[in-house]
């Protein structure tokens, strides 16, 4: 069926509401079209009715009138649940009454359909003011098409629509630039968010609409390849969402996905992903360019008064040409980019589009788009492995720090990157679906090696600190454990590009091992000599933990907020110590016993719990770490001492959870009481320390926390109860559903209890759960770790038998499985 067989048929039916709406479903559910042309059928099948709307008055249509699409309705590209801008013009000739009957007969209807509207009523002079006056507004005449009426009066607008914004261009653009560079910040990045808004993040739909209003200025252009087909793949992804949710919405919602995929015919939610961030990257990478060739010609056109002025009208009709100042071999700087020198070679240089890259990321300039183009088209290929300069221009480039991300994205887009790295196609526009992460796998990539290049001072070898940053997730890629296949790939990689034996070890070690120290910290305790030990053995030199530390923080810091905490980082940079002692010939510190003599302060909380027979509380501010701006608290610092009985674990943890205190770590240990206060022979005290800090607000006193312990531990507060309201009202996105959560056993963990590992949504009382069906099964818990990354818990839990010793392997596994069932139910 052609649009003009939809036009007929509608026609026939009814030119009012309910025909236009019958014609209308039947296009949108019509299997055989989509993309543009349903979006042209659809604004064709508009336009007739509208049209009819607009002649069929009792009193005729006034003269001197017209009905005039603007803005996406005006270029045709209307998806299923877009709003009309209609704007109805006219000459000021017509009677008012007239003029409001025929606005009711076009508005009503389309409000009647439940159709989103934008309208306006205005004359030739009142349309041009407002678009002086309005940005907005001046972009959506841009694309004025005639829908009824005076044909004239639309052709009359259009021409001096456009001969004003040329004639404004050099105040309207900057203007144009500084709403996209706004809304970008609003919006984010589209090439990278995994729940994008297709229209006004960076990359989107306006971006691609403020790049056509450029090119209509008639002061720069967009590079076209490529270009509109970014924009058609964005305009079919928002017409399948449309429909997927019967909404006019353009953000692409986690829960949508998958239908949005199915819709288009795409195989998973991933790969409709990647496709959006690749279009994206198009449209956002043209901007780029446009929007700096705009700049440049602003800047000649506003010299040139004063140049002329300077020679004192005697310029002959010369033109000043730029000033080029040498960068490197075969690259110079001219107006603000850097550009191919005239006597560079391409096609003999194989190492130039690294030198390129190097040098105009260290100067901070872009690389120009010329320069990119015949790079890619001429550049000889390097030799396997690469010649040592190559290595170091790579290194170069990576240690730039923040200008090597637009260089790098320069690359990406004429696909050099993947000509010098074949295995980054892979990880290229691959999304992380872990709220957690900020970035694709490749653009984290990238930002883990400008977060590295200010660490650099910190190690002795930062070359291998910047490749092992680039390459550290590149096994995400692949199946399996990403850490493992990472190994392999970034060997191969390194030896490629030139490395050393010994060099190419050590990089393959720290991809390997990238996750093991902010891991073995954040859920291990490091008062157990086997973690240490552990983690010398995997890591195995010195200057290969320097390396892997630096690398840690780097890699967490280029994640994403949740990802690295001044907590972490000292627990990170306490396990290296530790780690360094041992890898420097020192034997790790034995972990004290349960029977080790507790301090003063432990030893009188311990003697007030057995004396009062109810819990008493020690609260103290952590000393913290020093930063750049001072010393930064890690919390505070809670101890709790309480006569031994079962369920301590859970009820502290329950009110813990009742005055939204986060907890980071938890240790447990029995206080054998001392002769002399009337204990009885073997008596003894829990104590459990805690640090903890406020969610939000400020600490709660150590009254209130006593008060309410007590009340728990006698039976009158059902900590339970009370927990269950605030889960009941904790927020939750719908439609989304957390994965289960998953107990294991974390084998040879520790020599001297069984290390259960929990992963879970994180929620209130989710510890307080936990420690009750430890408890259920019988096991003392010796100490808690506990690490929440977004939404996500990561807990470890070392728990013994009732003999002290550690579980055997059956009775470790029945644990898990009862603690995994009761945070499953």
């Amino acid at each position: 069926m052609t649009s003009m067989d939809v036009r007929t048929e509608a026609e026939a039916e009814d030119s009012g509401p309910s025909g236009y709406a019958a014609a209308r479903l039947r296009l949108l559910h019509e299997e055989a079209r989509s993309g543009p042309p349903r979006r042209s059928a659809l604004a064709e099948l508009t336009d007739d009715w509208l049209a009819g709307l607009f002649r069929t008055g009792p009193a005729g249509t006034p003269r001197g009138a017209a009905l005039i699409a603007v803005g996406g309705y005006g270029r045709g590209e209307l998806s299923p649940r877009s709003d009309l801008d209609l704007l109805l013009l006219h000459d000021g000739s017509a009677d008012p009454k007239e003029l409001a009957a025929l606005a009711d007969r076009l508005w009503y209807p389309v409000w009647d359909l439940g159709i989103a509207l934008d309208h306006s009523v205005r004359t030739p002079t009142e349309a041009r003011k407002t678009a002086g006056e309005d940005l907005k507004a001046h972009l959506g005449l841009l694309d004025a098409r005639h829908v009824a009426g005076d044909l004239g009066m639309t052709t009359a607008l259009r021409t001096a629509v456009l001969a004003d914004w040329r004639n404004q261009a050099p105040k309207r653009l900057p203007e144009l630039r500084e709403l996209c560079e706004e809304r970008a910040e609003r919006h984010g990045e589209l090439g990278h968010l995994l729940e994008p808004d297709l229209k006004e993040a960076r990359g989107g739909l306006r971006d691609a609409t403020a790049l056509r209003a450029v090119a209509a200025s008639w002061l720069a252009d967009a590079p076209r390849e490529g270009l509109d087909e970014a924009r058609r793949r964005l305009l079919d992804v928002r017409d399948a969402l449309h429909l997927t949710t019967g909404r006019a919405t353009d953000r692409l919602a986690l829960q949508e996905q998958d239908q949005v995929a199915d819709g288009l015919g795409l195989l998973d939610a991933d790969t409709l992903l990647r496709q959006v961030y690749e279009a994206a990257r198009v449209v956002a990478y043209a901007g780029d360019v446009t929007w700096r060739e705009v700049g440049r010609v602003l800047r000649a056109r506003a010299g040139r008064p004063r140049l002329r002025a300077m020679l004192g009208g005697r310029s002959g009709g010369r033109t000043a040409v730029a000033e080029r100042s040498p960068l490197a071999e075969g690259v110079v700087e001219q107006d603000g980019e850097a550009v191919l020198a005239r006597a560079a070679r391409p096609e003999r240089d194989a190492v130039l589009p690294l030198r390129a890259a190097a040098a105009a990321a260290q100067a901070g300039l872009p690389l120009s788009l010329h320069a990119v183009r015949r790079l890619a088209a001429t550049a000889r290929p390097l030799t396997t492995p690469w010649p040592a300069e190559a290595r170091e221009q790579l290194v170069t480039l990576l240690g730039a720090g923040r200008p090597t991300v637009q260089v790098w994205e320069a690359l990406e887009a004429e696909g050099l990157v993947t000509r010098l790295l074949p295995d980054w196609e892979r990880v290229r526009c691959r999304p992380q679906r872990n709220a957690v992460h900020t970035w694709t796998v490749d653009r984290h990539l990238v930002e883990t090696a400008v977060r590295a290049s200010a660490l650099t001072r910190r190690v002795g070898r930062p070359d291998l600190l910047l490749v092992a940053a680039l390459l550290h997730d590149i096994g995400k890629g692949w199946p399996g454990d990403h850490s493992t296949a990472g190994e392999t790939i970034a060997r191969d990689v390194a030896a490629r590009i030139g490395f050393d034996a010994g060099d190419v070890a050590v990089v393959a070690r720290l991809v390997r091992h990238h996750l093991l120290l902010v891991e073995t910290a954040t859920r291990r305790d490091l008062d157990d000599p086997a973690t240490v030990r552990g983690v010398a053995e995997a890591v195995g030199a010195v200057g290969t933990l320097e390396l892997l530390h630096a690398l840690t923080e780097a890699d967490a810091l280029a994640t994403g907020p949740a990802a690295w905490s001044t907590w972490r980082g000292a627990l990170v940079a306490d396990l290296v110590k530790r780690v360094t002692a041992v890898l420097s010939g020192e034997a790790p510190e034995e972990r004290a016993t349960e029977d080790a003599a507790p301090t003063a302060e432990q030893e009188r909380l311990a003697v007030e719990a057995y004396r009062t027979g109810g819990p008493v509380l020690s609260m103290r501010a952590d000393s913290g770490v020093s930063s750049e701006d001072g010393p930064e608290p890690l919390g505070v610092e809670l101890v709790v001492a309480v006569p031994e009985r079962p369920g301590v674990l859970s009820s502290v943890a329950g009110v813990l959870a009742l005055h939204r205190l986060a907890v980071r770590t938890a240790e447990l240990r029995a206080v054998t009481l001392p002769s002399g206060f009337g204990a009885a022979s073997g008596d003894s005290v829990l104590l459990l320390s805690w640090r903890v800090a406020a969610q939000y607000g400020s600490m709660p006193q150590a009254a209130r926390l006593r008060a309410d312990l007590v009340r728990v531990l006698d039976g009158s507060l059902d900590i339970e109860a009370r927990l269950a309201e605030r889960e009941a009202a904790y927020p939750r996105r719908r439609g989304t559903v957390a994965p289960p959560a998953r107990v294991t056993v974390a084998p040879a963990a520790s020599r001297l209890a069984t290390v259960i590992e929990v992963r879970a949504q994180d929620a209130p009382g989710l510890l307080h759960r936990i420690g009750r069906a430890l408890e259920a099964a019988g096991v003392a818990v010796r100490s808690a770790h506990v690490s929440t990354l977004g939404a996500n818990a990561v807990d470890a839990f070392y728990v013994t038998g009732a003999d002290g010793a550690p579980l055997e392997g059956e009775a470790a596994a029945g644990v898990a499985r009862g603690v995994e069932g009761v945070l499953r139910a």
